[in-house]
């Protein structure tokens, strides 16, 4: 009897420290997280999607640095919906993930602004490869960065194409009443005023499948060009049933119409119609070759706007926790060292061009 106790004891004390083993083991290797938002659902999903892959690729391609240093990488996607109280709600979730350590995010300024504000509470760095809204970086959050252009920008270069384009005087403005929408109108609007163009109306919907309430009075004033500054979902449709109307006029906008859904709901009205845009057809970008490639035999499809951006969104967020880590002699860096060693990025060599960020 005293032989089997004396065996039992031993076989605890051999299994207690095999699971101390495991454990320590488990210890040694550290999870760090990467964080995504964008619309996966919903009618502006494609783009969504696109963000999404395209930063879990970066994640998948560029990890190998800090998994030498004994971390694990994790890529967790997710689904704001193109609406700020969805992004918001998924904010307080990341920011409760103490392994979250980044987010690449978001398609929306909308959702982006009060998203952004959850963050920085919690000093979680954001690094955006599509927000345009000015306010997204003119507030002065220390956490959040983004690499696409501005809105004051496409916003006045939209103007300043309309205006020299022969025969147009008169110009109608439409926007869909977001931050984004509204606040590239607003430029457009200032600039086209600067320009001499006459602004014949100004006007905010959210209308999304019948516009013949709002078409009707535009075609009573005539404009030579509609401007909608929106996303290509809501905006794609507007011109199909404007053609269809008897519109004969120009149509411009921003990067929203920048999706290849935008000709599927315009149809042939579409043709024609100009947009200015911060992200480009991956094409554009000769270093963005090999990436266009890798995305394809990944996902089965083509790059859509923005997807380059956020693979290098998620890439200059894997250099900065990386510069953290070695800043902290290789330990696990805090959200605020990671937030500082991003927005100390200088000269980062991306698909799409040098990344500097500044104040």
């Amino acid at each position: 009897m005293r032989s089997k106790k004396f065996m039992l004891v031993a076989l605890v004390m051999i299994a207690a420290l095999s699971l101390s083993v495991a454990f320590v083991q488990a210890q040694d290797t550290q999870v760090i997280k990467i964080a995504s938002q964008s619309p996966l659902s919903g009618p502006q999903s494609i783009l969504g999607i696109s963000i999404r892959n395209s930063a879990e690729l970066a994640v998948e391609q560029l990890s190998a640095d800090l998994e030498a240093a004994g971390f694990t990488v994790e890529f967790v996607p997710y689904d704001d919906q193109a609406t700020p109280d969805v992004g918001v709600s998924n904010a307080n979730n990341i920011v409760n993930d103490a392994a979250i350590l980044a987010v690449v995010g978001h398609l929306n300024s909308g959702v982006a602004l009060p998203s952004s504000v959850v963050y920085d509470d919690s000093d979680l760095v954001m690094v955006s490869p599509a927000n345009t809204n000015v306010n997204i970086t003119d507030r002065g959050l220390v956490t959040v960065n983004r690499i696409c252009g501005r809105d004051d920008s496409q916003g006045a270069a939209g103007a300043q194409f309309a205006a020299s384009l022969e025969g147009v005087e008169t110009v109608y403005v439409l926007h869909d009443t977001t931050a984004y929408g509204l606040g590239v109108a607003e430029f457009f609007q200032a600039e086209a005023e600067a320009q001499g163009l006459e602004i014949l109306g100004f006007e905010g919907t959210e209308e999304a499948a019948n516009f013949d309430g709002i078409i009707q009075p535009i075609l009573a004033l005539e404009p030579d060009l509609i401007y909608f500054g929106g996303i290509y979902s809501q905006t794609g449709i507007f011109i199909n049933q404007a053609r269809s109307a008897g519109y004969e006029g120009i149509f411009v906008g921003p990067d929203g119409f920048d999706s290849s859904e935008f000709a599927e709901l315009a149809g042939d009205a579409g043709v024609g119609t100009y947009y200015t845009s911060v992200a480009a057809p991956v094409s554009v970008y000769p270093e963005a070759e090999q990436f266009a490639a890798d995305y394809e035999e990944a996902y089965g499809e083509g790059v859509q706007p923005f997807g380059a951006q956020a693979y290098d969104s998620a890439a200059i967020v894997l250099a900065g926790i990386l510069a953290a880590v070695e800043a902290n002699d290789g330990a696990l860096p805090t959200r605020a060292q990671v937030a500082e060693a991003v927005r100390a990025i200088e000269g980062f060599e991306g698909l799409t061009g040098t990344v500097t960020f500044d104040d």
